[in-house]
């Protein structure tokens, strides 16, 4: 990973223009060729960046990174405070507690929970950025990603979000839909994850486990 901290400006032309003014960035580099600009603030997202597959050419201070659909992201650097690279080797990914992995062998066995005519085609489906837990086909025949959480949060949409971005260049999967599927979903998650066409699905740990409740409830 190269990370670069330095004064620039950016100009993104592509499907849409934009343009971020002068000001101190972190411009951060991965082994996957994505580029990514962050400021300060905002958490984890950027301000701007460009998605692998893409082509980094330097030349007199200006980064121009290009994808394949010839949408480019130009950084005009003016001043460079610090520029490092760091080898960080293969990332064993997240590791799921006890609940999230028997929520996706359950689910597995239940993809009727999504809905009528779901069937399961593999778990742990793999991608250049990590495995999506569950790769199923709807009632018609459609593919759907499956992504599993306790609680599911707004890093959770992120990453199903990533995934179906891959998945979807596949010509062999595509048109991939996905699904957001946990105990509990934020309020916060909900919303980003329908803005980006994800359906959200809650599901009852207890029910998946065949565990009922005897008593009588008015409500």
């Amino acid at each position: 990973m190269r990370l670069v901290i330095a004064r620039c400006s950016v100009d993104y032309v592509g499907r849409l223009a934009a343009h971020l003014p002068s000001a101190t960035r972190l411009i951060m580099v991965k082994a996957d060729g994505s580029v990514s600009i962050h400021a300060d603030d905002r958490a984890y997202k950027p301000l701007n960046w460009m998605s692998p597959p893409c082509k980094l050419a330097e030349n007199d201070g200006v980064w121009r990174v290009v994808n394949k659909a010839g949408e480019e992201l130009r950084i005009t650097l003016e001043e460079v405070f610090s520029d490092s690279s760091h080898e960080l080797g293969i990332d064993p990914g997240l590791q799921k507690d006890g609940v999230e992995a028997h929520l996706q062998q359950l689910l597995a066995a239940q993809p009727e929970t999504f809905g009528t005519g779901y069937s399961l085609v593999r778990r742990e489906h793999m991608t250049a950025i990590g495995p999506v837990d569950l790769l199923c086909r709807d009632g018609g025949g459609a593919h759907v990603a499956v992504e599993i959480k306790r609680r599911g949060e707004i890093d959770g949409v992120e990453q199903l979000t990533r995934y179906l971005e891959l998945m979807n260049r596949d010509p062999l999967l595509a048109p991939v839909a996905g699904i957001f599927a946990a105990q509990e979903i934020k309020p916060q998650a909900r919303v980003l994850a329908e803005d980006r066409g994800i359906r959200c699905v809650v599901v009852d740990y207890d029910r998946l486990r065949g565990f009922v409740k005897d008593e009588l409830t008015l409500f």
